[in-house]
């Protein structure tokens, strides 16, 4: 019988400086290696989130050498979220691509769920390192996460400069320049532009991210689209994780052959 996947610290310098930590999730012993993995977590999430666990455990089960970071500003990495926009967020994961290539590890696999999936598009659409994308959940427009906002938090960021929003399990600060950031990204002409194997995994009860979103997505990425019916947005039931690992690496097995 395979050995578990097992996991070990791994930290690295993000885009704008920050020390950016990271878990590198390894297949056990007796399963062959077939290629390395990046995982981009959720909008005010982390790697430590459940969806985010689940996914890089099940593709480091599957083969995959997988590394799950936080974002800056975000979990157990350096740095001010409220300092942070899409284009940082971008950054970061091409600091993430180069450090697993500076391993000995790629080209890669890159995987993002909700916004962390957009920055995962727009990331692939500059790096020659990544050979396929898979966007869990996933806009095809940034300016998407507004909506997450109230009216008055709005209306305070665009007065104020800031304000702290409750999105996630704790209030975070957002900026004047997050909400600006925004309308700089097309994550559809990024989609468009890749050229490369792209899977769009679609909750089918999401009401974070409508299906016009990730079918809109899937579209312009010329991608294979998935379902996971009555799947929420972080796939909190572990009947729809199972799913959307199994789905991933189903995907995965079709593409390679």
């Amino acid at each position: 019988m395979d050995a578990a996947p097992t996991t070990e610290r791994f930290e690295f310098t993000g885009g704008a400086g920050a020390k950016l930590a990271a878990l590198l999730h390894r297949p056990g012993g007796g399963t062959a290696v077939v290629g390395a993995a990046l995982l981009c977590h959720c909008f005010t999430c982390s790697k430590d989130l459940f969806t985010t666990t689940r996914i890089a455990k099940g593709l480091a089960g599957g083969g995959y050498l997988t590394l799950a970071f936080d974002f800056t500003g975000l979990g157990d990495s350096g740095g001010e979220l409220a300092d942070t926009t899409v284009a940082t967020n971008i950054s970061d994961v091409t600091a993430a691509a180069v450090a697993l290539i500076q391993g000995g590890a790629g080209p890669c696999l890159l995987v993002g769920h909700s916004l962390g999936g957009a920055a995962a598009v727009l990331a692939a659409s500059r790096l020659h390192t990544v050979a396929q994308v898979v966007a869990v959940a996933s806009p095809a427009s940034v300016a998407h996460v507004e909506h997450l906002f109230s009216d008055e938090a709005l209306q305070q960021i665009r007065s104020e400069g800031s304000s702290e929003v409750r999105i996630g399990p704790k209030p975070v600060r957002v900026s004047r320049e997050f909400l600006d950031d925004l309308h700089r990204h097309d994550v559809a002409v990024a989609a468009a532009s890749l050229d490369r194997p792209m899977l769009v995994v679609q909750a089918g009860a999401d009401t974070v991210v409508g299906r016009e979103q990730t079918e809109a997505l899937a579209t312009a990425g010329s991608a294979t689209l998935h379902t996971i019916a009555d799947a929420d947005h972080l796939f909190t039931d572990r009947h729809h994780s199972d799913e959307l690992v199994t789905t991933i690496l189903s995907w995965l097995s079709s593409v390679r052959n």
